[in-house]
């Protein structure tokens, strides 16, 4: 039975002084094989996180199954308020993981990590600059790839088509592009001329590079709103473009990437350089007070024009190869640079 009136009924919740959140989801089931040096990895992965993020942020692990030590490493982490949220669930899947995240919160921002990311300096400030220089940015990278521009990507080709802002720049870190072909396995991930040029999207104060990866990335929370899907039965990848990708568009908003390199895939094999990194970062002690400028989604037509019938043309390899020569590269480069 109950007796009395609970006295927390009918009120609204105080409004949160966290406005960014980050989520990780971790799946570490033992220390062997693939996973043997993971959990290395993860705690240099929060170490650098805990290190370069304001006070504003909000942290959310989902502990997607992991065995004993993880979860006592994850506890106690909340327990002395490292962490702000920790989600412990079975084996439901890295996507569905990144869901049980995202709901049931309200920020401006939210920030999708694999647990095998290391944060660089200024990874923050670096992603606000994008979303406050190109309004109609929606998810944004901290990590650019000059192999992303096709992907998800007419509507900003349409946006931009007939103005002089996209362009090809040099690649400002390209021993970061190796370093994350390396991460993935594959040294000659990028090609030559891929190392060299990237695709830019310029206004007078800042440059974004085309597209976004998936390792990490930053999205407005509006775009989650009325989600379409809220689970996949897929344990990693498949449909999960239509979760995180597709909303993006559909809403009108754009993919884009930082020109500098400020976060790095490590993969699951511990190397020396890793803790070196970790440890040149410095705490960021300074106050945040960036505000997400508010944008009017688009309509469904448009989306439709953009992202179907557009892309259809603009992405036709031929048609491209066209684009990227008008753009400044010689044809020879342009039939290299499409892969």
């Amino acid at each position: 039975m109950r007796v009395g009136f609970n006295p927390h009924k009918d009120k609204t919740q105080t409004t949160s002084e966290y406005f960014h959140q980050v989520i990780i989801p971790v799946y570490i089931p033992n220390k062997e094989g693939y996973f043997k040096d993971c959990f290395e990895i993860l705690k240099l992965c929060l170490d650098s996180l805990f290190k370069t993020i304001h006070d504003k942020t909000y942290i959310t692990i989902v502990n997607n199954g992991s065995c004993d030590l993880i979860v006592d490493y994850l506890n106690e982490l909340y327990k002395v308020n490292k962490i702000q949220e920790i989600i412990h669930v079975t084996n439901i899947g890295y996507i569905n993981a990144m869901l049980k995240g995202i709901t049931g919160q309200n920020f401006s921002l939210i920030t999708t990590s694999d647990a095998d990311v290391l944060f660089l300096d200024g990874w923050q400030n670096a992603t606000y600059s994008i979303f406050d220089d190109f309004p109609k940015a929606g998810a944004v990278c901290p990590t650019p790839s000059s192999r992303s521009f096709k992907r998800f990507t007419s509507n900003i080709f349409w946006d931009n088509f007939f103005f002089n802002k996209i362009q090809f720049e040099d690649v400002v870190n390209p021993l970061a592009l190796k370093a994350f072909g390396s991460s993935v396995g594959n040294a000659n991930f990028y090609n030559s001329i891929q190392l060299k040029k990237y695709l830019t999207l310029s206004t007078t104060n800042c440059k974004a590079v085309l597209g976004a990866g998936h390792f990490i990335v930053t999205y407005r929370a509006s775009i989650f709103n009325n989600l379409e899907s809220r689970y996949t039965d897929f344990i990693l990848g498949g449909n999960s473009d239509d979760l995180f990708d597709l909303p993006v568009v559909k809403k009108g908003f754009w993919r884009l990437s930082t020109a500098d390199n400020y976060s790095y895939h490590m993969g699951n094999v511990l190397e020396d350089w890793m803790p070196v990194e970790v440890s040149k970062l410095t705490q960021n002690d300074k106050k945040c007070f960036f505000e997400l400028k508010p944008i009017q989604s688009s309509s469904k037509l448009a989306y439709f024009v953009k992202s179907k019938l557009f892309a259809k043309l603009i992405l036709n390899k031929k048609i491209m190869q066209y684009f990227l020569i008008w753009k400044g590269l010689s044809k020879e480069e342009a039939k290299n640079y499409i892969t």
